[in-house]
This record gives structure tokens, sequence and C-alpha cells, in this order.
């Protein structure tokens, strides 16, 4: 990973701990805004070059939402990084632009994904009588390189992308940033707050939560989640793409459907798209709620027959229902399960982990030292468009390690 490409680990540390010197905040206030871009860079110490400022209320920001920063910058291969202080902003963010963009929420404790200080928030879910005529339009956060390749659809396949749709952003990253879409407290339709479709992503403790669809990778999609939360009730994890979560929290909020529901597609290479949680843990949001919910949520479920998901030396509390995975349906016709799908874990522990129960329901593959090579690390499982591995320079390894 070259150091010229990208901010370094511990830089970006340094950067997201700044804390900024409010005695210039008069002399800022009066510059033009063209001249206070190009001092973004001196305002806090240590951030690299093309660095732009969002704030609600200082007058040392360059912006004071953070889809117009992302409109400021130039449709093309550079990377740009956004630094946004504290505070609640309510807003949708769409990127579209091929080159590098690292948005870097403010924070003392930046691997402390709890203490975060900025919140994105957006209330929406396609639901009955919304209007909406697709989940895509829910999202807090795209990263696509349309709308096209964005959209959801429906069937076997999903949406049909159009040939020559270009693939979007190769190294988006989000640092210390919440993103909210609590339309209902509960399941009232698909509502996301994440969504990646032909595009690289990194999220780096970060909150992302919803109850129903919350994270969303779409077709060609790449996306890590380290150190984050991810909290839902319904499908929460689906997708068409390739999913790595790491060393993170999946929240559930409920028990519907199942933790990951995901769709294969068919290639002319050999494709590992799916699902993979590694080194995290799967709890009841808390300890009110948890009661009702033992041995009640699915660990995932078949979106189609091509589902691939699988669970690494994961934890799992009561909440996790005996046999594991379940079929989409019990019709035999309509159950999305055969010799394709591959519902799969290995070593997972705690009290949601029942081994003669998943051998009895034969739904749930269990993996062992041989038969989960291929699935185990991100080198593994991320791919470029055509199929070439590996497809992890855009993963910050400051942070992960070698995975």
């Amino acid at each position: 990973m070259s150091a010229m490409s990208f901010v370094r680990g511990h830089e970006l540390s340094v950067i997201r701990k700044s804390i900024f010197d409010d005695q210039h905040d008069a002399a800022l206030h009066s510059l033009s805004h063209v001249s206070r871009m190009s001092h973004a860079s001196s305002i806090c110490h240590r951030c690299p070059a093309n660095t732009v400022l969002v704030g609600k209320t200082s007058s040392l920001a360059n912006f004071t939402t953070v889809q117009s920063a992302i409109l400021s910058l130039p449709n093309d291969n550079s990377t740009h990084t956004i630094l946004i202080l504290p505070g609640n902003y309510t807003e949708q963010i769409n990127i579209t632009r091929s080159g590098a963009v690292h948005l870097l929420g403010q924070t003392r404790l930046p691997t402390a994904q709890s203490s975060n200080t900025v919140t994105i928030h957006w209330n929406s879910a396609n639901g009955a009588n919304s209007g909406l005529t697709d989940n895509a339009y829910t999202s807090i956060l795209t990263v696509a390189p349309n709308l096209n390749a964005s959209l959801t659809g429906s069937g076997i396949t999903g949406f049909p992308v159009p040939e020559g749709t270009p693939f979007g952003n190769n190294n988006f990253r989000a640092y210390n940033i919440d993103f909210r879409n609590d339309f209902a407290p509960r399941a009232a339709g698909p509502s996301l707050a994440v969504s990646i479709s032909r595009a690289n992503a990194g999220f780096y403790y970060c909150g992302i939560y919803s109850y129903q669809d919350t994270v969303y990778i779409g077709k060609l999609g790449n996306a890590l989640f380290y150190g984050s939360e991810i909290a839902g009730q319904t499908d929460f994890l689906y997708g068409f793409g390739t999913a790595w979560i790491e060393r993170s929290n999946l929240t559930m909020r409920g028990c519907g459907g199942g933790v990951i529901a995901w769709k294969g597609t068919n290639t002319t290479f050999t494709n590992k798209y799916g699902c993979y949680v590694s080194n995290s843990f799967l709890n009841a949001a808390n300890s009110s709620i948890a009661p009702s919910m033992v041995k009640k949520c699915s660990l995932g479920r078949p979106w189609n027959a091509q589902h691939r998901s699988v669970y690494l030396n994961t934890y799992m509390d009561a909440s996790i229902i005996s046999a594991g995975y379940t079929k989409w349906t019990t019709n035999p016709l309509t159950d999305n399960y055969n010799n394709y799908t591959f519902m799969a874990e290995y070593k997972s522990y705690g009290p949601g982990f029942n081994l003669t129960a998943r051998l009895a329901g034969n739904v749930t593959k269990e993996l062992d030292a041989v038969t989960v090579r291929g699935y185990d690390s991100p080198k593994s499982v991320f791919m470029t468009p055509t199929g070439q591995q590996p497809n992890v320079a855009w993963i910050d390894e400051e942070i992960v390690g070698s995975l």
C-alpha cells in the first residue's frame, strides 16, 4: 500500500483527535470561500493535502453539510479527505467519483466506536405507501457510480445493471462516524443506512443502525467493517457483493428473517461473493429484550439459492436458534435452498452455538481447518470486477493489520 496514495492509520488517529485552535476563528471567518479551502490543511495539525472541514456551526468549517463537501470535489482520481466536526447531521450522502474519499469523524478516542461524536441521520423506509420504487432511495450513505448501479431491484438476479456501467469509488473510507436510519423503532420495510455498489469501501470504528436491511452491498461492491457496530432486526446484512466484518458487534434489535440474506451471482470466473463475519460478536441489543429473543434469531437465510456466508471464530448469544441458519421458507418450492447454497460457520462459540442441533438441522455447514480455506481472510474473498485477486490495496492496513 503506497504511502503516497493513502493516509496511514496512525496519522488518521492524530487527525481525528486534533484540537482546533479557536484563536484563528475570527481571521478564518473573514477569508473568502476559496481562501478558506486553500487553508483547510493548516487548520488542523497533520491534515493531509486536499482536506476540507465540515462543521454545523464553526466558522472554521468550509462546509456545513457532508454532501456539499462531496459535491465540491473534482470528478477525477485524486484523493480527498473530509474532516467532520462533532454534531448531528441530517442528510443523505451520495459518492459517485472514482477517486479516493476519506470521511473522518473527529473524536478523542479513535479506537472506540462507542465514543463517536459524529452522527449522520436520515429516516426513510421503502414500506407501504412510501411512494419509493427501490430500497436505494432510503440509504443515508450511497457509494456507487450512478443510480442504476445502486438499485436493488427484484427477482433472483435483482436490478439488471446496464452493460458498460463503470466501477465507482476505488477507495472510500469512513472513520468514527455513526449512520442512523431510525425510521421506526421496528422493521417497517427496507431502510438502508449504508449502500455500496461497484465500489471499494472500508468502515473503521463506525456505527451503522437501522432495523431492516441496514447494510446493502450491491453488485461488484466490496466492503470491510472493522471495530464497528452494525444493528438491525430483519436481514440487516444483505446484498450481492462481498462484505467482510471483523472484530465488530452485530447487534440484534429483534428477530426477523435472519441476520444475513445474500444473493449469489453467476460469473465466468469462480467468485467469492458473500458475507463473512470474523472474530465478532452477535448479541441482543439490550437486557430488556434479550429474554424474549432466546433461540429465535436465525444466522441467515438464502435470498437466492446461491447465497454464501460464513461466520468465523464468532461469539453467539442465546438469541441464535439451535439450528443456526434457516431456509427462506418451509416450502421446498420457494425455500431458495439447494446444493449451491453455502451457509457455514467455523469455530463458533457461546450459548447460541449447538453443534448437535446444527448437524441435525442439516442446513448449517460446519467447516474445519481444511474446508475453511478460501474463506478465511479478506485476501481470500475480495476480488476485482474481473475476478482478479488479491484485491485489498484499498483496506487500511495500519488499522486492520495483516488479516
